[in-house]
């Protein structure tokens, strides 16, 4: 065997079965590794396509995928998310390289972002690449970073032109729930970090990141989706310092107790 596809899951029953389906013929194993707080039918559909599947308590995004990491078999893992496709493109791009890898550890797969059925370019969601696949012996992930977590190579990479596609959001509470645990997350790694919220953070953070993606990321060109976005993404900013501002309150009043 040589390429295992892991995927992370949590209830995610809706979009399960379609990732496996995307990369079948390419991968020798898939393994879906089911957050143990996960409450659908994820695990059951799938086994049903043919996947192994375990099941482990949740230790972080990073925490995860050092452990897909170590229950892999095969030489190259390929990362992907119940809610990614791997395309006909992609798939046969990645054959010819682990066909011959040379001294290429990892690589870096465009991703096409679909919000409302829709693929949004401007913002920086294109190509907005992601370090997927790995060869398994040579990545590792830093624990302490939250989310948008990269593995660490021991090698160089390369840049794959194929892409995958991103179900990322269907419905618009979706966007506003998946940015808030962003937040959530992204205010306990800024913690850790020993960083401090302060008023310039709280209002600088917002406006900045919205003139970034809807001006100079040209998020505009995708119109009303566009705009959306980008003042979502802002209110991320904002709503992660608040955030910390709360957890360092919580850390100091902790502290100031017998």
């Amino acid at each position: 065997m040589n390429l295992t596809v892991a995927i992370i899951a949590r209830d995610e029953a809706r979009h399960i079965e379609a990732a496996i389906a995307s990369v079948a013929g390419l991968a020798d194993e898939v393994l879906v590794l089911v957050d143990e707080r996960s409450r659908d039918a994820t695990a059951a559909l799938a086994t049903a396509r043919g996947a192994r599947v375990e099941h482990a308590a949740w230790r972080g995004f990073p925490g995860q995928r050092n452990l897909a990491l170590a229950r892999c078999q095969t030489p190259w893992v390929l990362f992907l998310d119940a809610d990614e496709r791997v395309t006909p493109a992609l798939a046969d791009e990645i054959r010819r390289l682990l066909a011959a890898p040379g001294d290429v550890v990892g690589g870096w797969i465009p991703r096409e972002n679909l919000f409302f059925g829709r693929v949004v370019r401007g913002g920086g969601w294109y190509p907005d690449a992601q370090l997927r696949l790995l060869h398994r012996a040579s990545a590792h992930y830093e624990e302490a970073i939250a989310v948008h977590e990269v593995a660490t190579l021991q090698g160089p990479s390369r840049r794959l032109s194929g892409h995958l596609r991103h179900i990322n959001i269907e419905q618009p509470g979706e966007l506003w729930r998946k940015q808030r645990a962003y937040a959530a997350a992204e205010a306990r790694s800024m913690a850790r970090a020993g960083r401090r919220a302060r008023w310039r953070n709280l209002i600088g953070a917002p406006v900045r990141e919205f003139w970034r993606r809807y001006l100079v990321l040209q998020g505009w060109r995708d119109g009303v989706i566009g705009l959306l976005l980008c003042a979502t993404l802002a209110w991320y900013a904002a709503v992660s310092f608040v955030d910390l501002a709360r957890l360092t309150r919580t850390a100091a009043g902790s502290a100031d107790e017998p």
